[in-house]
């Protein structure tokens, strides 16, 4: 099911943001297409969509570091009754990291557009450790982000305030003063809580009017590339895999 729209980001005078905090998956990262989560799925002798049911309902431990993956996906297996031997675990943890590695270059671009400004980045994510230790290792664009919170590596997940105030204090800033932006309702929602602004992400044009709304000033370019027009158009980062069979993460 969709999920309904944020309530709007009410207008603050003076604006003074100095930090934008963004989410990894589906802002980021674009979201894995239903022929790469099917690799993963393809190894349970479930549906489809009862997989993604399970695997959707059952990240928070995983995403806090609270269970290691070889039980992440071990209980994957016995919700399925499927038999799983250790060469099947790390097959599906080589998948995991694997499918979530394809980045939205316009986001990462405006991304280098707001350090050039003086604005600092921060990333904020639920993240499993196999992940994080991807990213961290193999992404050196992130060496220009002023702070990373990769949720299994401090042990707390969105929407919990911890995980939004270690950001803030990582940042060195006040809650006013950051702009969170994100895919999820109610992530949006808990960071609003704390008196941080957010944005809840759809797409690429959507952020670039919501921002000038706010009255920010720098903004990302909007390329209408081959890419950017199949995203559009599908639109599957946002509806259930019931309406369109499209996938909906929590990253």
């Amino acid at each position: 099911m969709q999920e309904s729209p944020a309530s709007p980001e009410p207008r603050r005078q003076p604006l003074n943001i100095s930090a934008v905090i963004f989410d990894y998956g589906l802002v980021l990262a674009r979201c894995p297409t239903m022929e790469e989560f099917g690799l993963m799925a393809k190894m349970f002798s479930v549906p489809y969509e009862r997989f993604y049911e399970l695997w959707e309902n059952s990240r928070n431990p995983y995403d806090r570091g609270d269970i290691t993956a070889e039980e992440y996906w071990y209980r994957l297996a016995a919700e399925t009754n499927t038999v799983l031997d250790s060469e099947g675990i790390e097959t599906l943890r080589k998948i995991e990291v694997e499918i979530w590695v394809h980045l939205d270059t316009q986001m990462l671009a405006w991304t280098e557009k707001l350090q050039a400004a003086g604005v600092k980045t921060a990333v904020l994510s639920n993240m499993p450790l196999d992940l994080a230790d991807y990213v961290r290792k193999n992404f050196r664009w992130l060496d220009h982000f002023a702070f990373k919170t990769l949720s299994a590596e401090v042990r707390s997940i969105k929407p919990e305030p911890a995980i939004y105030e270690h950001t803030l204090r990582g940042l060195g800033i006040a809650a006013e003063q950051a702009l969170f932006i994100d895919d999820r309702k109610r992530n949006i929602e808990a960071a609003r809580k704390l008196g941080i602004h957010g944005i809840l992400y759809q797409s690429l044009p959507q952020l670039k009017a919501e921002l000038v709304k706010i009255g920010f000033g720098v903004l990302p370019d909007v390329a209408e590339t081959a890419s950017s027009k199949r995203d559009s158009a599908s639109e599957s980062t946002k509806q259930s895999p019931k309406q369109q069979r499209e996938i909906k993460f929590q990253l």
